[in-house]
């Protein structure tokens, strides 16, 4: 298109005012048409004056397209028959155009960008994507090895001193005493690098156990014949308890107790095959401190109990807590309280109960003092029940909850103990009554109290239970 305006224009020059870019006005366009017919009037080449108009404008669209065609490349502009420009696309949205625009200039595919957006400048990839830290051995490098394409990169963990071994093992055995899963202890042991603090495990693990309960004891007894064999060696056990008998002076100053409870982890430790047999016997005579001897003492009688009469020592430490079936509990439970009857001893009842370690079942021990106080016969062992379960309700090792239990137990079996004595109503609501005005139960619980309806008297021989007596 643009040749053939070159070429028609070259035949038929225009001057450079008819080209101008301007609108003419009125005046302008008169004179202009006059010119024309004058020059038609003087022999002039008879031109129509559409087609000067038509020159002009096809000039003009020449001057603009070479005025935008760097600026415009690749817009796809072109121009139509009669002059006007047409563009194929959708116009430019930003001041740069089509210069930062990803999709494909072809005008075919989906408009999506080219190569999932991650191609162009500046682009390290798709976005979402994980480059691998390969490092690439460069055989011409002056520092090359030949070995480092054969070496395996490991973490390493120093091992541990003293002092960090005290703050890392420490929180794992207590919290080992509140779940008892001696499989977690052994996973979070092998993940330590122990080094030469191995050893020190069981010794840490006891001394821990002996300021602890009996159920915890048991814990630790059953820990040690756990580790034993996956975190830790048969040698280095025993070497354990051979610093836990040089030790005993120490742990005496805390735990006054600790060499009978050493003999104690001492035989078991022979009993779950942890230690040889002959460890007693290896310290015969060469014993100088008294605490170690008494311990070995008290192990050597353990053992030769275990093999004359056929000790459980297996079940030396005794079942903690819940985990002792309830019908020892009750029985447990009841013998504390004949105990304390014939004693009188409240502190030595409170130890006794508290070493008992079941706060869940002290409904039970109130229950079974109160059914004491029905089926026993005068007022003294009223008074001692009430002087019993005050303090304990006052220092709150029996909660509200478990005294309420209690009480509202014996409410509901009144009628099945009224069959055995047929006076519990009267010593029921007599012994309440002198609760509440001690203060071991409220107002709310006083009046839940069950009272059988007293029949009239219809002869002489009618007789009275009178509470006074009791």
């Amino acid at each position: 298109m643009a040749t053939d305006c070159e070429a028609w224009l070259n035949a038929n020059p225009v001057e450079a005012d008819d080209l101008s870019d301007s609108y003419m006005s009125g005046d302008e366009e008169k004179s202009n048409s006059a010119k024309i017919n004058n020059e038609i009037n003087g022999n002039w080449i008879t031109v129509p004056a559409g087609t000067v108009q038509e020159a002009r404008l096809k000039a003009k669209a020449k001057r603009r397209l070479r005025k935008n065609s760097s600026r415009d490349s690749g817009r796809g502009d072109s121009l139509s028959d009669n002059g006007d420009t047409v563009r194929f696309g959708p116009p430019p949205t930003s001041p740069k155009g089509k210069v930062l625009d990803r999709r494909s200039r072809q005008g075919k595919g989906r408009g999506l960008p080219k190569k999932g957006g991650a191609g162009g400048k500046g682009v390290w990839g798709t976005p979402g994507q994980v480059y691998e830290d390969e490092q690439q051995v460069d055989v011409r490098d002056p520092n090359y090895d030949e070995d480092q394409e054969n070496c395996v990169y490991e973490t390493v963990v120093l091992p541990l001193d003293e002092d960090a071994f005290v703050r890392t093992v420490t929180p794992i055995v207590k919290e080992y005493f509140e779940h008892g899963d001696a499989y977690e202890v052994a996973e979070l042991l092998s993940e330590l690098n122990l080094g030469t603090m191995r050893s020190d495990v069981p010794l840490l693990a006891v001394s821990l156990a002996m300021e602890a309960k009996a159920s915890h004891r048991e814990l630790t007894s059953r820990l040690l014949s756990h580790l034993c064999g996956r975190v830790l060696t048969h040698s280095e056990v025993e070497a354990a308890f051979h610093k836990l008998l040089q030790e005993l002076p120490d742990l005496v100053l805390d735990t006054p107790t600790a060499p009978r409870l050493v003999g104690q982890f001492i035989a078991r430790a022979v009993a779950d095959h942890i230690l040889p047999t002959n460890f007693v016997e290896g310290y015969k005579g060469r014993v100088d401190c008294g605490h170690a001897r008494a311990a070995l003492d008290r192990a050597a009688v353990l053992l030769k109990m275990r093999r004359e009469t056929g000790l459980r020592i297996d079940n030396l430490w005794g079942l903690g807590g819940g985990q002792r079936p309830v019908n020892q509990l009750i029985k447990e439970v009841n013998l504390l309280l004949k105990e304390y009857v014939l004693s009188g001893d409240v502190a030595e009842a409170e130890c006794c109960l508290r070493e008992l370690e079941v706060p869940h079942f002290h409904h039970q021990f109130v229950y079974e003092a109160i059914v004491m106080v029905l089926e026993s016969s005068g007022d003294t062992t009223l008074r001692m029940i009430l002087k019993l379960l005050k303090p304990l309700y006052d220092s709150s090792v029996i909660t509200v909850d478990q005294m309420r239990r209690g009480y509202e137990r014996v409410y509901m079996d009144i009628a099945d103990i009224n069959i055995d004595v047929p006076c519990a109503y009267s010593l029921l609501e007599y012994f309440v009554d002198q609760s509440f005005s001690s203060g071991v139960i409220d107002k709310n619980l006083r009046d839940l109290c069950p009272c059988r309806g007293q029949k009239r008297c219809v002869s002489e021989d009618d007789v009275y239970v009178k509470l006074e007596n009791y």
